[in-house]
C-alpha cells in the first residue's frame, strides 16, 4: 500500500512537469526565442516539493493545502500568459488545411518506409515521432492555446484525484471536491475563452491583462481543500458567542460562499459588466453568463443569511446569549423566576403568569 502511494504521488508530479514543459516548448515556438526555455526552471520548485513530501510525508498530501498543485500552477500559468499576450495570433483557416498537410506528409513518409523496408522498428518510431511533432507545429496558435487551457484544467482535476489524500479528508469528501472542481473548471474555461475571443478585447492590452489577472486569481482555489472540511465545534467555541459558533459550525459552507463571491462568480460578474457597460462589448453569451453570475452571487448571499439565522436559532447560541444573561440577572433582582425570562413565550406558560399577577393584586389592602 505504501508503494502504491509513492507511485501515485510520483506519477502525478511527472505529469505536471510534462505538461508544463509542453507549455514552455510552445512559447519558444511562438516567440522564436530559445531563452524562454528558462521558464522550465520553475519546475525546480515542484522538484523540491516532491523531495520534501517523500521524505517527511511519505508521499501523502497535506490536510488543508496541496503544495504540488500550487507549484504546478506557478510553472504553467506564465506560459499561458505569454501565449495569450501574443498579438500575432494565428487564426485557423479550417481543418481542411491541416488534414491536407497531414495527408501530404503521410504521402512523403510512405515511400521512405517502402524503400527502407529493412530498417528496424526503432528508426520507424523515430521517424513517426518526427512527423507527429512536425504536424503539431503546423496547428494554428488559437487551437494550441485553447488546447493548453483545456488540458491544464483536466490535469488539475486528474492530478488532484491521483494525489494521495492527506489526513483530515475522506474518500467521500475527495469525491465531493472533485465534483466541485469539474463545475469550477468549466466556468473558468468558458470565462477565459468567451471573453478573450472578442476582437475589441484582443485589441485592448489593458483588458487582456485584467481578464488574465482575474483568471489567475480564480485558479488559487484549486490547491485548497477547505470546501469539504467540516470542523466539529467544541463547547468552548459555542461559549464565545454567535460569531465563533457561526464560523465553526458552517466553515465548509462559508468557504464555498467566499469562493463564489470573492474568487469566481463575483469577479467574473464585475469583468462582464465592465465589458458590457463601459466598453460596449455586448453579445448574447456574454449577457447570459453575466446574468448567471449575478444569480449565483445573490443565491450565495441568501444562503449566507439562512445560515446566520439557523445559527441564531441554535439552542447553544441561545444558552450563551449575553442579552439573555442580562435579562436573567435583571429578573433575579426584581424577584421574578429566571426560567420565565429564559424560556420562549409559549402558550402553556402565559396563563400561569396571569394567574400569579391576579393573586398579587387581590392580596393587597382593600
Amino acid at each position: 500500500m505504501e508503494g502504491l502511494v509513492l507511485f501515485n504521488a510520483l506519477v502525478t508530479r511527472l505529469l505536471f512537469v510534462l505538461h508544463s514543459l509542453i507549455g514552455v516548448w510552445r512559447v519558444t515556438q511562438v516567440k522564436k526565442e530559445p531563452l524562454y526555455w528558462l521558464l522550465a526552471l520553475l519546475n525546480l520548485l515542484l522538484l523540491l516539493e516532491t523531495v520534501f513530501t517523500f521524505k517527511f510525508k511519505h508521499g501523502r498530501d497535506y490536510k488543508w493545502f496541496s503544495p504540488a498543485i500550487f507549484f504546478y500552477l506557478i510553472s504553467i500559468i506564465p506560459s499561458l500568459w505569454l501565449l495569450e499576450l501574443q498579438h500575432e495570433t494565428k487564426y485557423c483557416s479550417g481543418l481542411s488545411e491541416v488534414q491536407t498537410q497531414n495527408a501530404s506528409k503521410k504521402e512523403d513518409l510512405d515511400p521512405n518506409l517502402i524503400v527502407n523496408g529493412q530498417s528496424n522498428e526503432t528508426e520507424d518510431l523515430i521517424e513517426t515521432a518526427k512527423v507527429f511533432v512536425s504536424n503539431l507545429s503546423r496547428v494554428c496558435e488559437k487551437v494550441w492555446t485553447l488546447g493548453l487551457h483545456q488540458t491544464f484544467l483536466l490535469m488539475l482535476i486528474i492530478g488532484r484525484w491521483l494525489l494521495p489524500i492527506g489526513g483530515g479528508i475522506t474518500r467521500d469528501q475527495l469525491a465531493q471536491l472533485l465534483l466541485i472542481f469539474v463545475g469550477t473548471a468549466a466556468d473558468i474555461l468558458e470565462f477565459a475563452s468567451e471573453t478573450l475571443e472578442e476582437e475589441d478585447v484582443r485589441n485592448n492590452p489593458t483588458l487582456v491583462n485584467a481578464i488574465l489577472i482575474v483568471w489567475t486569481w480564480s485558479m488559487l482555489q484549486f490547491p485548497l481543500d477547505l470546501a469539504v472540511q467540516n470542523v466539529s465545534c467544541p463547547l468552548t467555541v459555542t461559549e464565545r458567542g454567535f460569531l465563533s459558533q457561526f464560523f465553526c459550525q458552517y466553515s465548509a459552507d462559508l468557504w464555498n460562499i467566499g469562493i463564489s463571491v470573492f474568487i469566481q462568480d463575483g469577479p467574473f460578474l464585475v469583468v462582464r459588466l465592465i465589458l458590457m457597460a463601459y466598453y460596449k462589448v455586448i453579445n448574447q453569451m456574454l449577457a447570459f453568463f453575466a446574468a448567471k453570475n449575478f444569480l449565483v452571487v445573490m443565491l450565495q448571499l441568501y444562503r449566507l443569511v439562512l445560515l446566520a439565522k439557523s445559527t441564531r436559532a441554535s439552542p447553544y447560541t441561545q444558552a450563551f446569549d449575553p442579552k439573555r444573561e442580562h435579562r436573567s440577572r435583571l429578573s433575579s433582582e426584581l424577584g421574578l423566576p429566571p426560567q420565565d425570562q429564559q424560556s420562549e413565550p409559549q402558550e402553556g406558560l402565559v396563563l400561569p403568569l396571569r394567574a400569579t399577577r391576579v393573586t398579587l393584586m387581590t392580596s393587597g389592602p382593600p
